[in-house]
């Protein structure tokens, strides 16, 4: 990713993954690319995070992968199952939360004070 706070993105190219994924299946490469694409520019997790977060996502059971030949080359292509839907919902949920109360805070305006 380019610039940032490493820790609190963390989850971030899970949700990713998991957001893509839900509209279509699509394979590691492809995903570094719609990540990089869709938010132009400002999120490039490359290959070296992206392959990690798929084998564990398949690995808790949120994916399934099926291998398919493409133009002579072999792909291992990803798609959600229930779980991983439902783990998409959490994610979203968790992050939307989270990003709101940061934007309240950043608005400013409600001031608490000591008791």
């Amino acid at each position: 990713m380019a610039g940032g706070n490493s820790n609190f993105l963390s989850g971030v190219p899970e949700l990713m993954v998991l957001r893509l994924l839900q509209d279509r299946e699509m394979y590691g490469y492809e995903i570094v690319q719609a990540i990089q694409a869709q938010s132009r520019g400002t999120l490039c997790f490359g290959e070296g995070v992206v392959y990690p977060v798929l084998h564990g996502l398949e690995k808790d059971g949120a994916l399934k992968s099926r291998r398919r030949e493409v133009s002579g080359r072999s792909r291992v292509y990803y798609s959600l199952n229930s779980r991983g839907v439902r783990r998409l919902s959490d994610l979203t949920d968790t992050w939307t939360s989270t990003t709101q109360a940061i934007q309240n805070v950043l608005k400013g305006g409600l001031h608490v004070h000591p008791v």
